[in-house]
């Protein structure tokens, strides 16, 4: 059946601010989510879910100031099934030109647990706080949270209670990644079908990866009458992740002859976000990856390069500029100036002013001079490092590492709040030599959660780039440095990683970016 003109646009949702920043380790900045948040406004993103207003001042400040300047998308904020939740909510979005209070509660058996409350006391608690929410905004988004795993008959009863109170959007999500296309496609039926009043709402998908079928299922609740699909930018968020909003935004273009449904995204701009939110989130995209990673668009076998050069189309069903994936001819190396690489970070999705522009430029002729060619994951690296706003209580100032067969030993001195601390310490390699040299100058009881090193580009003069986590006392953190020494870069992301552990213990209490409430897994 050919949809009509109501039925074919689905509206993009999209919470790379909310549940993409629930990822351990993957907090932004103030000044990083109004970038984002502007940068997702301009791509045409339907809904911004900007934050949980109530977890702390950061989000609540954060929400309240991208509400402001929102231009064409309509603002969101998360609340709990409680007046103060929607309260706090609506105070931070009501400056939006068009504002969303989205409100939810766990009804899955094992969810109605946690509250302690009968199916009939949940059920009046939805009444009551949509009701609530409804009367401060006409715009009002309620989830039934663990959807896929609630009795089908409840979850009928508690979505028609909700579109009774004033709900004008019903979102269902998969909060564990725990069911498969066929199954969220005849969910999504079954309610259209069973449910008083569902053909007056928009029915959303909320799907997490945990299973690896998050965007199939998002498609399959599409294809089943869904018309919102909530999604993140590389697909962050807790856990596996979530939907990612790249792979889901393709899909519906590259397949619109099976799936003839319409986004106002603009696509030539997904790699220059994505790209952007890897560096302020810290989390790395994958090789892999669909649509953005790095081996997208890249062909090594003989027989795929022979047929891209016949025909780029034997093995490419998209267009790299249809995502915004620049194949200009530029060449960086140390002979480049700033015009240049101006003009390189620009098509990389950076519009940097001046100052920015010259940080990075001296440390761009630097690794210039030790390399033969500048990349352009060499350039983001860069940015990362240089964008950092962390105040840096602890620097390096000098390593020296002995290793080999006869052991590994780091000689290092560090600054600590101006003054120069020295230590000689051995370890099982020269990173972990390196890093005890750390704990000695500065002792601390953060554990090492994860360390990686990534070569960004090829050759045996390739820049490395390392990301550290910490975790003390539940506060997590990542650093991240970038050398073409590896060592260098590693101790560099393990300070910068304590660094950021010390502005987060200076803010506990203060509730400017600690989570101040636990709301893991919602949604």
């Amino acid at each position: 059946m050919t949809p009509t003109p109501k039925q074919d646009h689905v509206l993009i949702f999209d919470t790379t601010l909310r549940d993409g920043e629930q990822s351990p380790g993957a907090t932004m900045s103030h000044e990083e989510k109004l970038e984002i948040a502007a940068m997702l406004d301009e791509m045409g993103v339907d809904v911004i879910e900007a934050g949980f207003p109530i977890a702390s001042e950061g989000d609540f400040n954060a929400v309240s100031e991208i509400a402001k300047n929102a231009k064409t998308s309509v603002i969101c904020g998360l609340s709990r099934a409680n007046a103060t939740d929607i309260d706090r909510a609506w105070e931070a979005i009501k400056h939006a030109p068009r504002a969303r209070i989205h409100t939810f509660i766990g009804t899955s058996p094992l969810h109605r647990a946690i509250p302690n409350l009968t199916m009939d006391e949940m059920a009046e608690r939805i009444h009551e706080t949509v009701t609530h929410a409804r009367n401060l905004t006409d715009d009002v988004q309620w989830s039934p949270m663990d959807s896929t795993r609630t009795e089908h008959d409840y979850l009928c009863r508690v979505v028609e209670i909700a579109i009774k109170a004033g709900a004008s959007t019903i979102n269902i999500p998969d909060t564990v990644g725990y069911t498969a296309p066929r199954e969220s496609a005849d969910l999504i039926r079954m309610l259209i079908e069973k449910v008083p009043g569902a053909d007056e709402v928009i029915f959303a998908t909320h799907c997490h990866n945990d299973l690896g079928m998050a965007t199939a299922n998002s498609l399959a609740a599409v294809e089943a009458g869904a018309r919102q699909i909530e999604c993140t930018i590389n697909g962050l968020g807790e856990r596996a992740g979530n939907t990612a909003l790249e792979e889901v935004v393709m899909a519906l273009k590259v397949r619109n002859d099976i799936m003839p449904y319409q986004t106002r995204i603009d696509t030539s701009k997904i790699m220059g976000l994505s790209r952007r939110v890897a560096t302020v989130s810290g989390f790395a995209v994958q090789y892999n990856k669909a649509i953005v990673g790095k081996n997208a668009f890249l062909h090594e076998s003989g027989i795929h390069q022979d047929g891209v050069l016949k025909n780029v189309e034997t093995f490419e069903i998209m267009k790299p500029a249809d995502i915004g994936l620049n194949e200009d001819n530029i060449v960086l190396g140390k002979h480049s100036g700033r015009a240049a690489l101006k003009s390189k970070l620009g098509a990389l999705g950076f519009e940097l002013g001046q100052n920015q522009l010259n940080d990075i430029f001296v440390r761009f002729k630097d690794l210039a001079d030790r390399k033969k060619e500048v990349y352009d994951d060499d350039l983001l690296a860069l940015v990362r490092v240089a964008e950092d706003t962390t105040p840096d209580r602890l620097e390096l100032k000098s390593l020296k590492v002995i290793c080999g067969t006869d052991g590994q030993s780091a000689e290092m001195t560090v600054t600590v709040d101006g003054t120069e601390k020295s230590a000689t310490t051995t370890g099982d390699g020269p990173v972990d030599a390196s890093f005890n040299a750390v704990k000695e100058v500065f002792p601390h009881a953060a554990k090492l959660e994860l360390y990686q090193v990534h070569a960004v580009t090829q050759g045996t003069d390739a820049q490395a780039t390392v990301s550290v986590r910490l975790n003390e006392d539940g506060r997590i953190v990542t650093g991240s440095s970038a050398d073409t020494d590896t060592v260098v870069a590693s101790v560099r992301a393990y300070i910068h990683a304590i660094n950021r552990l010390l502005v987060r213990r200076d803010k506990v209490g203060s509730g400017a970016d600690e989570r101040e409430i636990n709301y893991k897994d919602v949604g």
